[in-house]
């Protein structure tokens, strides 16, 4: 869990790198809550296949993003499945590592944006198999009408002390047939409070399911702006993933350079 709370912090750079386009609106209706039996956070995990997918030691994939109509990242990506380190090599030849805690970095990068990215794009694709992680709290399940599509939807929030923005909060809705995760909506706290967080949250909506050794990955994400009572809102950005495959652990495939830079 203190690895995907600390990926959250980076979040908070999505409010400074997308700009706002149309969207479509709509009001969200509630109905009754659902007897947590019916479906539940480990039955989303169990969807998503978890437990083959952590059998596997990392993912790779290539990654098409952008922001505001302008390209913002392409690359190929390799993530461990456990997400604890992580390679991001770039279109231009730069390379980003993470090791747990630690960003190791080519030396011409942009510093100020390398730990947001090295974060930032492994917790949302690893998001769907940390549901369960140490100090998640969620809510009773209910089932709510957004933009015109009716969802399973659960609050997340953290118990105190848990990673280090404890305050932030997520509304996952996965669909009601397959129970796949459809739509994150989130808050980062970041240094500001609940109450500045929750003036502009936002949300990350999975796309386009497509099977990998039986797995269910979304192969497109849309960025959007969200609230409580008419969904998803403005579009502020989407991305493309192609080219999956399970890559086995080697001795070389996480040790950046002796010349990189490094952050903590």
């Amino acid at each position: 869990m203190k690895i995907m709370v600390k990926c959250t912090l980076v979040l908070l750079g999505l409010s400074i790198l997308v700009s706002c386009g149309g969207g479509n609106k709509s009001n969200i209706k509630e109905e009754a809550k659902i007897s947590p039996e019916v479906t539940s956070v480990q039955e989303m995990e169990q969807q998503h296949q978890k437990e083959q997918f952590l059998s596997e030691d990392n993912i790779q994939f290539d990654l098409e993003l952008y922001f505001g109509g302008k390209e913002r990242m392409k690359g190929i990506m390799i993530f461990a499945t456990n997400s604890s380190q992580g390679l991001l090599e770039l279109k231009d030849g730069n390379k980003i590592y993470f090791i747990k805690d630690k960003v190791y970095y080519s030396p011409d990068m942009n510093e100020k944006r390398v730990r947001f990215d090295a974060y930032t794009w492994s917790y949302f694709f690893l998001f769907p198999y940390k549901l369960s992680d140490e100090g998640t709290i969620w809510s009773e399940l209910e089932k709510v009408e957004m933009n015109e599509n009716w969802y399973n939807t659960q609050k997340l929030t953290f118990k105190n002390g848990t990673g280090d923005a404890p305050d932030d909060w997520y509304q996952v809705y996965s669909d009601t047939v397959y129970n796949l995760i459809q739509v994150a909506a989130y808050i980062v706290t970041g240094n500001k409070s609940v109450e500045k967080a929750e003036e502009d949250p936002h949300a990350i909506a999975y796309k386009n399911y497509q099977y990998v050794n039986g797995i269910p990955i979304a192969t497109n994400w849309e960025f959007y702006s969200w609230t409580k009572t008419e969904g998803l809102t403005d579009t502020l950005g989407k991305a493309t993933l192609s080219n999956f495959k399970f890559v086995d652990d080697s001795d070389s495939l996480f040790i950046p350079p002796t010349h990189f830079l490094s952050i903590d």
